[in-house]
């Protein structure tokens, strides 16, 4: 068996946007030692790539759960928060703040909007990026580039302005960042900053009676290296652990929907199928990547090498806009060190 075997399948073509591509690859996972993750190989960086975390769900067999609680959801070292704060742009590159959070520390913001309809910023690891609207690009005069997709800007062009905050030229003082504080609006004199903490405590739901389906890599995949074979499984099991993460009555051992109304059936279902019950643990809030890296890690390291579970995480695509993916990380039952990752991807 290789150690990546790649597939790329595509989703319907939406409107004018382009096709989101789903990047699927089948390996062996490097084995995440404490404090050291293996960064620069699949699916770590996978992971690590996106830029804002906003969902996170757990899939296991209720099995596990125990070993999870034990692990994860008793120590509140692995719970995530964040604080919401009312404060401008201009607010964050003066003062304290600007030297001690931004230059020195290691804070993420994401500002409220959308990047493509309102004038948004986001600040990770040193960069700032601004999504404004032509107007106001015009007005900063400020460098920058089109934002959005390619034909389909339509008559509301929008454009991101990108700064390296850490730069040595990031001193008041200097032309350009001078520039930059100059083309943001004053802060209203009553603005407060407020500072709200946030904690994404996790959600559990036990006890789910569902339909599972072989979950193995099919032996034609690991024997041939068949890329056939590994597209069907991908897409038949990346449906299957989707509408479980939605807990779809569809997936549930009790379904009986008339079959005029729906037509999907569980694959292999019912020759090769079977019933048992799951549990599924979600998180919703403002996570960094290395959080939720952190976190299948440490469920790798507790889990029985045998055992199979998913680990999916959902960006904020609502500000980078096609930057990062989508990502669902599987390891099949009976495959240690072996992983199936899915990466669903928007282009421009």
């Amino acid at each position: 068996m290789p150690d990546i075997l790649p597939f790329m399948f595509s989703f319907p073509k939406p409107s004018v946007y382009q096709t989101p591509k789903c990047f699927v690859t089948y390996g062996t996972m490097s084995y995440p030692n404490a404090g050291q993750l293996p960064a620069k190989v699949k699916p770590w960086n996978a992971l690590l790539s996106q830029d804002y975390v906003h969902k996170v769900d757990l899939v296991l067999p209720e099995e596990l759960l125990q070993l999870v609680k034990e692990r994860i959801l008793n120590d509140a070292a692995q719970t995530p928060s964040h604080y919401r704060v009312i404060m401008t742009l201009r607010q964050v590159l003066e003062g304290d703040f600007f030297t001690q959070y931004i230059q020195i520390g290691n804070i993420m913001m994401l500002s409220e909007g959308k990047a493509d309809i309102d004038n948004v910023f986001s600040i990770r690891d040193g960069k700032l990026a601004m999504y404004l609207d032509k107007e106001t690009y015009e007005r900063a005069g400020l460098v920058g580039k089109p934002h959005g997709v390619k034909g389909a800007r339509g008559l509301q062009p929008r454009w991101v302005v990108e700064y390296d905050l850490r730069s040595p030229s990031a001193l008041h003082g200097k032309k350009g960042f001078d520039r930059l504080v100059y083309a943001l609006p004053s802060p209203d004199p009553i603005a407060q900053y407020y500072p709200t903490k946030h904690t994404s405590n996790p959600v559990l739901v036990e006890n789910m009676a569902m339909k599972i389906p072989p979950l193995g890599i099919p032996p034609a995949v690991v024997a041939d290296q068949s890329r056939q074979e590994l597209g069907e499984y991908a897409t038949e099991i990346y449906e299957w652990l989707s509408l479980v993460r939605l807990e779809s009555p569809r997936v549930k051992s009790c379904d009986s929907i008339d079959p005029y109304l729906s037509t999907y059936t569980v694959p292999s279902d019912p020759p090769g199928g079977e019933e048992g019950r799951l549990c599924k643990i979600s998180w919703r809030g403002f996570m960094t990547p290395i959080w939720a890296a952190n976190t299948l890690a440490e469920l790798i390291r507790a889990f029985p090498p045998n055992a199979w579970f998913s680990f999916s995480t959902t960006p904020f695509t609502r500000v980078a806009m096609g930057l990062g993916a989508d990502c669902s990380v599987m390891r099949p039952p009976n495959c240690p060190g072996e992983y199936v990752l899915w990466e669903i991807k928007g282009h421009e």
